[in-house]
């Protein structure tokens, strides 16, 4: 894959990292269908417990490269639908991506680099980090990352970032949902080591259980919970508390020992 680096560590935590730092990790029809290739295989991988995204250089994602947008622009009808779809598809690829999935943000997350940021489960940045809904400024709209926006901010909010296009704090970030952590300093490694944090509460938990629970949360909205949803969950928890995992989890916990999933002390490091 050209525009994708790619390394998994002995604790089965792969690193996709984009690499095209010269356009500032700005995706095209290239590394669209590489990232949707990665995550396809990742996901599949029973090696992988856990997928880190980040960008070379000096950018986690500029967004849409602006070539790619050009070539758009003079393209047909129908080219135009197939290549949105792709980018929608590679987007719920990592959405769906049964494994946990961390966007490690540093620089700008521009456009549709918000988009790759939302698609992650958690999302970890730098203090420097700016981010923008950025797309109105080419006279365009964010539409295939427009729902990934919607729930993770709210509607207001996210025709705010959408209709001013303009740019925002990683701290301001943090506050509307875009965020789960900033981390204040890099100057030490300070967003590896946060980032080291978040892998290491992952991997104590049930590989499977976590794969259950990202399918699950998938098919719930926010609302009533009718009828049908509470028997969605029912029947989920009697079928995964009878797997092997679960007889794993609770031999574990009573034997007050480490489940067989948690990795060694000291084990498994880059």
């Amino acid at each position: 894959m050209d525009t994708l680096q790619i390394a998994t560590d002995a604790r089965g935590v792969a690193r996709v990292t984009m690499n095209r730092p010269e356009v500032f990790n700005a995706f095209d029809e290239a590394m669209i269908a590489d990232l949707d290739a990665a995550f396809e295989r990742l996901g599949r991988d029973p090696a992988v417990r856990i997928v880190v995204l980040d960008g070379a250089g000096k950018a986690f994602s500029a967004g849409a490269d602006l070539q790619w947008m050009k070539r758009a622009s003079e393209a047909t009808q129908d080219w135009n639908v197939e290549d949105a779809r792709r980018f929608a598809g590679m987007l719920d690829r990592i959405a769906r991506c049964p494994k946990p999935t961390i966007a490690k943000v540093h620089g700008v997350a521009l456009g549709g680099g918000v988009g790759l940021t939302l698609a992650c489960d958690i999302a970890v940045a730098a203090a420097g980090a700016q981010f923008a809904v950025s797309e109105a400024r080419f006279g365009i709209l964010p539409s295939v990352i427009g729902p990934y926006v919607m729930n993770a901010v709210g509607p207001r909010e996210a025709r705010r970032l959408a209709l001013t296009a303009s740019r925002i704090p990683a701290a301001e970030a943090l506050r509307i949902g875009l965020l789960h952590e900033v981390v204040e300093s890099d100057a030490a490694g300070g967003l590896d080591a946060a980032v080291e944090r978040w892998i290491a509460e992952l991997l104590m938990n049930g590989p499977r259980a976590q794969a259950e629970i990202k399918a699950l949360f998938a098919q719930l909205e926010v609302g009533p919970v009718t009828a049908e949803v509470r028997e969605l969950t029912a029947q989920t928890i009697a079928r995964v508390r009878m797997g092997s995992e679960a007889k794993e989890g609770f031999a574990a916990f009573l034997g007050k020992r480490p489940a067989a999933w948690v990795p060694k002390a000291g084990g498994g490091a880059d």
